[in-house]
């Protein structure tokens, strides 16, 4: 049974309550120089680095502004967010821990990331809440602007780790949003939904994944989705 199975962080394992887009804002204040409102936006199913962008575009900036500056925020964002995260309490949403350890039973599968966070916040949160043990590789948001190119560097990636070339349905992606859903449909990949993030089943299903849960603590009818 070969499968790459990929899992989104925020609203799918876990939530950090805010922490991390309150750091962001705050480096992106600090090295722009200039007041970020991010009123009516949505920073859901985005890359960090889309993100910056975005909001910079909002204030009047233009993208290329942002190129040149993008490590001085990443660190910016990183000398906040750490304490900020060690004093939250994340929440694990129900499921997450049984469906690792399912997961990780099967010598077939590879499990890994395909997330928004740049990569040291990925795996600043899952550290947070000893999930860092089971991810094998991941695609991040400092990786590339939008989260459609993120599936084919994780295949990529796979390739690197393991030597096998995942393909179609045999890679998996696990998410709350519709950018997880539609991300790697280029690919053929499965595409399953959860709505334990800002997203609810109504909100998901015209989005067409090819299977959609309220949580993942079936663990049984998660697996079977995963591995049919």
């Amino acid at each position: 049974m070969e499968r790459l199975v990929l899992f989104d962080i925020d609203g799918t394992i876990l939530n950090v309550h805010g922490v991390g887009s309150r750091a962001l804002l705050a480096a992106m204040e600090a090295v722009f120089e200039r007041q970020i409102d991010p009123t009516g936006y949505s920073m859901s199913g985005k890359t960090d680095t889309q993100i910056v962008v975005e909001l910079l575009e909002r204030t009047g900036g233009w993208p290329g502004e942002v190129a040149p500056v993008l490590p001085r925020v990443w660190n910016n964002y990183l000398e906040r967010f750490t304490p900020a995260l060690a004093a939250c309490h994340p929440h694990v949403y129900a499921g997450i821990v049984p469906l690792l350890a399912a997961l990780g039973a099967h010598d077939g599968v590879v499990i890994g990331l395909l997330t928004g966070n740049v990569e040291p916040a990925a795996w600043l949160k899952l550290r947070r809440v000893n999930l860092a043990g089971p991810f094998r590789l991941g695609a991040f948001g400092d990786a590339a602007p939008e989260r459609c190119l993120l599936p084919e560097i994780a295949v990529e990636n796979a390739h690197k780790l393991t030597g096998r070339h995942f393909r179609g349905k045999q890679v998996v992606i696990i998410g709350d949003t519709p950018n997880d859903i539609t991300c790697g449909r280029h690919l053929g990949v499965k595409s399953i939904a959860v709505a334990t993030g800002r997203f609810d089943r109504a909100q998901l299903a015209p989005h067409c994944p090819e299977h959609l849960f309220l949580d993942l603590s079936d663990t049984e009818r998660v697996l079977e989705a995963i591995l049919a």
